[in-house]
């Protein structure tokens, strides 16, 4: 699904190689969906599940010790754990396209996910992702330009998302930022799937109360640049804080807050003698700041939607 919104800060398509698809459906008591980031092959990826309650696929196999350092496509899916089905429908995308990690006879593609909890809110607890959606959402991904539009908003994973415990809409977001400097050529982006126990950030603003919606809030921060995967890591690691500065609370005991990092290794970077990790905290800032953007274009992209089981109104802008 192809679009682009107004007032937006880039997008995690303007790295060089990143294709993002989204499926979704919202009828017949259906309100959930499937975004799919694809990467091209050789990309090193990495996870930090920061939340206290995740649903997520294959994300032991992104640890920087395991055997195979590179990713195939990542999957943030409706449907909390019933969900993470899609993945399989992604793996057979990856199968028929070849990419995979080769094996005697064949490949097996690495797909990692995670799932928010929106199970319900279209009317209909059992209508959620499916591998053909997942499948119809690599396939989205891997027809499109390189550097396309997302969607945002009600689309994809952030289909059937709300946030402030379930009172307000939520939704897809995605920003990029450069580097300075000798770094200009490398771009971070985020795409951020909203769906939160809290609120947007505001001074002087109290938590908002307990609600009855689950919640979880999912990203994947990308970069150009060359990474290994422990430097990956880190840079996931890193963007959770700029989930902190975007929402509050976050990385509660309830919730599966989960940041996916993806190094497609295209641009090595420029490294000043004198402070020779200055460059990598650059970056790593960067994608604190890539996803606070994302997480807020989520909400302000997000429209209001009424099903049989409720009626989810966008967050009111500050001074609303």
């Amino acid at each position: 699904m192809r679009a682009a919104a107004s007032g937006s800060s880039g997008s995690i398509t303007d790295v060089p190689g990143i294709r993002v698809g989204q499926a979704q459906r919202r009828d017949a008591g259906w309100l959930t969906g499937v975004s799919v980031v694809l990467p091209p092959p050789g990309t090193i990826g990495a996870v930090d599940v920061r939340g206290g309650g995740p649903g997520t696929h294959e994300t032991d196999a992104l640890d920087p010790t395991t055997l195979v350092p590179t990713v195939d496509a990542v999957v943030l899916t409706g449907g909390s754990a019933y969900g993470l089905a899609a993945a399989g429908g992604v793996q057979r995308w990856c199968e028929e396209n070849g990419r995979g990690f080769p094996v005697p006879g064949g490949v097996v593609p690495i797909v990692p996910a995670a799932a928010i909890f929106d199970l319900g809110r279209g009317g209909d607890f059992s209508a959620r992702p499916t591998p053909s959606m997942g499948y119809e959402a690599a396939l989205d991904a891997g027809r499109a330009p390189e550097g396309a539009g997302i969607a945002r908003g009600n689309s994809g994973a952030g289909t059937g998302a709300a946030m402030g415990g379930g009172k307000f809409k939520g939704g897809v977001g995605t920003a990029s930022v450069r580097l300075t400097g000798d770094n200009t050529a490398v771009v971070v982006g985020a795409l951020a799937v909203v769906n939160a126990a809290g609120l947007p950030w505001r001074p002087g603003a109290a938590p908002p109360a307990v609600g009855e919606g689950l919640n979880t809030t999912l990203a994947v921060v990308a970069t150009n640049a060359v990474l290994t995967g422990a430097q990956a890591r880190r840079t996931a690691t890193a963007a959770h804080a700029g989930m902190a500065r975007a929402l509050n609370p976050v990385h509660t005991l309830a919730d599966g807050d989960t940041v996916f990092a993806l190094a497609t290794c295209a641009v090595p970077l420029a490294v000043d003698p004198r402070m020779p990790i200055g460059a990598l905290i650059e970056l790593q800032s960067a994608a604190a700041e890539a996803l606070r953007l994302a997480i807020l274009d989520g909400v302000a992209c997000a429209a209001p939607v009424e099903t049989a089981a409720g009626t989810w109104l966008p967050y009111p802008p500050a001074g609303a």
